[in-house]
């Protein structure tokens, strides 16, 4: 009996797989009979469509607000849906922006009637969150801030603040991806105010974790990672185990990188890899949201100078986001650009910069082709895609009008990328000074001397201003000084004082193991070298041999960067023994 109701179940499961094919192949055919169909079944034709690649049809059906509001009902197939929906916008039905008007209108023409106005408001979290998630986030934004004034105008209980607050932290996390940081600054503090009202009321039912780690992120991508930081701190001080896997996981990821800028490298590794464990638990590995925790990983590990396990996190997370979003989309161009600088990074002293070259330029491409030509997301790109460039010139062998022009190239990437952070975040900005330091380096490979100094001073000048005289991007721009002034200028006594700066910055805060201290001690050894001080090229000959020895050690006990067999931890433990440290 077991075995005939088996294939009694088999049977059934492929006759219903054989009529859905069968109705899609007919759909315009049949389309006046589905109407009525149950939206499981709906969701299976229009998946049908997108296998048999009818993306026409397919995404004149999706365009409707009625009938893509009932696939988005259907919770437990978000990755059929993200494909099904990004391959017609592939292919230029732009879908995401017919349901942004769409919804628009709707919210112009709502009727003062409580359950239509409950309903349209939940529709357009619902419909927000889903476009922001597949990475539409300039239609994100309209469908929200719609959303938001419905809320607006019918805000007077502390169940309206909340929704209303709700509301906020999706439309923050849309604002604040897509750099759209003016309107992300309105968003911020209508959701504080919504935050002192429950206060005031006494309303202590709604957990602030999630927001307090959008707060985060819109200052991190601001570059102000000291009121980042102290967000992601509040953040974790209010995650409970009782709250979902997914604000976990976010919370845990943004407290990560926020603890990576300040180089609290300890802490970051506790909660990354436990963002880590249970986005692979709870959502399994072809996720959207594990390829999200495994990005923050891979930024964590090149920093904790992992370089070779960040670039094997990067292609894994590139792989899942191209599997769901196909070719053409920024979470996709975002991951290429990341793998693209963990490979400049990895292979800065073999020279091979083919692959990373290919990566950013995809990047670059996929970025023009979705956003307007002036946006800030453009800026990191063509930084990677300047860094690259520069290094091919003068690592290849290139010939001399070759190389200028790839220099050339580089400097207009770098130009542009300037003008874009300055014109977002003004002169004071760690971005800005990072693209100062960028063209420093690059006017000394044009052989500019001078422009390159005022560069790097700049550079150094405002990361002292904001990060203090002993933050690691400090460092960075002291080193690449020092080997102007050595390399250069002749300027060699300049040269030794920064070089013992920039030693003593990457000792304290990585080791004697850190990849970076060989361009140091190597700048010494050419500066006792032409100061024919004799005692000191020995010193620090046995100084760099005893570095390799240690890099040797290092690359031979790094773990690999996920433990297949390792479960995640109770929350509970985790935010004590982080709070312990």
């Amino acid at each position: 009996m077991a075995v005939g109701g088996e294939s009694r179940k088999y049977s059934s499961k492929k006759l219903y797989d054989m009529c859905v094919s069968l109705v899609a192949e007919d759909f315009r055919y049949y389309k006046p009979q589905l109407v009525d169909l149950p939206k499981n079944v709906r969701f299976d034709l229009y998946y049908q469509l997108y296998k048999q690649r009818r993306l026409c049809i397919l995404g004149t059906e999706l365009c409707d607000l009625e009938t893509f509001s009932k696939m988005l009902k259907v919770t437990n197939r978000r990755i059929h849906l993200l494909q099904i929906f990004q391959a017609p916008m592939y292919h230029g039905i732009r879908i995401g922006k017919n349901l942004a008007v769409s919804y628009s209108m709707q919210c112009l023409q709502i009727r003062e009637d409580p359950a239509v106005y409950d309903k349209t408001i939940n529709l357009g979290l619902r419909l927000g969150g889903f476009l922001s998630d597949a990475g539409w986030y300039s239609e994100s934004e309209e469908v929200l801030l719609a959303c938001k004034e419905l809320c607006i105008l019918n805000n007077q209980t502390p169940e309206d603040w909340c929704r209303t607050l709700n509301c906020c932290h999706k439309l923050l996390h849309a604002q604040a991806a897509y750099c759209a940081f003016d309107n992300a600054a309105e968003t911020h503090q209508l959701a504080k105010d919504m935050i002192k009202q429950l206060e005031d009321a006494n309303y202590h039912t709604i957990n602030h974790a999630a927001l307090y780690a959008e707060f985060s992120v819109l200052f991190f991508i601001r570059s102000e990672y000291d009121n980042a930081y102290r967000y992601s701190i509040d953040a974790l001080k209010h995650l409970r185990a009782s709250l979902s896997a997914r604000v976990i996981i976010d919370v845990l990821r943004q407290a990560a990188k926020s603890c990576v800028v300040k180089r609290e490298f300890q802490k970051a590794g506790l909660l990354i890899r436990e963002a880590v464990y249970l986005a692979r638990e709870i959502f399994d590995t072809d996720h959207p949201k594990y390829s999200d925790v495994l990005i923050d990983y891979g930024f964590y590990l090149l920093n904790f100078d992992s370089i070779i396990n960040s670039v094997s996190v990067y292609k894994t997370a590139l792989e899942i986001r191209r599997k769901i979003f196909g070719k053409t989309n920024l979470h996709v161009a975002l991951a290429h650009e990341d793998l693209a600088y963990a490979l400049y990074v990895y292979e800065y002293s073999s020279g091979k910069f083919d692959e990373a070259s290919d990566h950013a330029g995809i990047a670059i491409d996929i970025m023009e082709k979705l956003l307007p030509a002036c946006h800030l997301m453009l800026a990191s790109a063509k930084r990677v895609k300047a860094l690259i460039l520069e290094e091919i010139a003068i690592d290849n062998g290139s010939s001399p009008m070759s190389e200028q022009n790839l220099l050339r190239k580089s400097e207009c990437l770098h130009l542009s990328a300037l003008h874009l952070a300055k014109t977002a975040f003004g002169e004071n900005n760690v971005q800005t000074a990072k693209h100062y330091g960028n063209l420093g380096r690059l006017y000394q490979s044009m052989r500019k001397f001078e422009e390159a100094e005022a560069m790097h001073l700049k550079a150094i000048s405002i990361k002292e201003e904001l990060l203090g005289p002993e933050d690691y991007e400090v460092g960075l721009s002291i080193g690449h000084l020092a080997s102007l002034y050595n390399f250069h200028m002749n300027r060699y006594r300049a040269a030794e004082k920064l070089y013992y700066r920039s030693i003593a910055i990457s000792l304290k805060l990585f080791g004697q193991s850190y990849s970076g201290l060989e361009y140091d001690y190597r700048g010494l050894l050419h500066v006792y070298n032409k100061l024919d001080e004799y005692e000191k090229i020995l010193e620090y000959t046995d100084t760099l041999n005893h570095w390799r020895e240690l890099r040797d050690q290092h690359a031979q006990s790094e773990d690999p960067p996920i433990d297949v067999q390792k479960r995640p931890q109770p929350i509970a433990e985790i935010i004590n023994r982080f709070f312990s440290k």
